[in-house]
């Protein structure tokens, strides 16, 4: 992959913010995506070049989320219904996890989301204009427990440096993880980005905010604690 942009960008050649996963979609998510895909969706690998002007796509200023990695919209769409002040942009790979985010949100009322498809690699870097962000939150990424496949894992310095240079200053990145050992990773990654500060010593109260999905809930159930960290972009 080869990232391009009019700033000197970071190599991120051996990151991807996502496994490919196979699977249709149900005639409830195919019959969401023909209802909402024309005005709440677009596919970043035919984004025309250059940041996309959110404040147009939603037809209003307002703070702009992003969360990489919706899965199957549980969370993402109670997290942009409560809080419809937001203009919340969800990033993810796989189409069925899409449609089930819309017909979610559709159930929710929510209107203040808007979903692009594709790799948020790409998207970070020819399509997000610097310090633009308010908020990015990465939940439960792919752990890839496995010890030799550890540098398949997003956060990664370069990612998180990317990641950084987005955010407004005093914006957050919020990441969650139920595996121990990509959490130390997280904290030990976002730590070392000179441009960001750890708003608590170590780990983050879990936020009321963050809903309890059927994922994290089997999490606990097989005996993983989730660990929430919030960093802050200095000013």
């Amino acid at each position: 992959m080869r990232l391009v942009g009019s700033e000197q960008q970071p190599r991120l050649r051996s990151v991807v913010s996502y496994v490919k996963r196979g699977g249709r979609m149900t005639p409830g998510q195919q019959r969401a995506w023909e209802r909402r895909w024309p005005s709440w969706g677009r596919a970043v690998g035919e984004l025309p070049e250059g940041p996309i002007d959110f404040a147009a796509w939603f037809g209003r200023t307002a703070p702009v989320v992003l969360e990489i990695g919706s899965g199957m919209g549980e969370a993402t769409s109670q997290l942009a219904a409560a809080a419809p002040e937001v203009n919340y942009v969800a990033v993810e790979v796989y189409e069925a996890g899409l449609g089930q985010l819309m017909l979610r949100a559709e159930q929710l009322g929510a209107q203040n989301l808007r979903l692009l498809h594709g790799d948020a690699v790409v998207l970070l870097t020819q399509h997000i204009a610097p310090e633009s962000l308010s908020a990015v939150r990465v939940f439960f990424p792919d752990p890839w427990p496995k010890k030799r496949h550890h540098k398949r894992r997003l956060i990664q310095p370069e990612f998180v440096s990317l990641l950084a240079s987005r955010l407004a200053p005093g914006a957050t990145l919020h990441l969650a993880t139920d595996w121990e050992d990509y959490a130390e990773q997280m904290l030990d990654v976002c730590s070392a980005e000179p441009s960001l500060r750890n708003r608590f010593d170590g780990w983050a109260p879990r936020p009321d905010f963050r809903p309890v999905t059927k994922f994290e809930q089997r999490a606990r159930t097989e005996g993983r604690r989730s660990r929430d960290l919030i960093f802050e972009k200095r000013g």
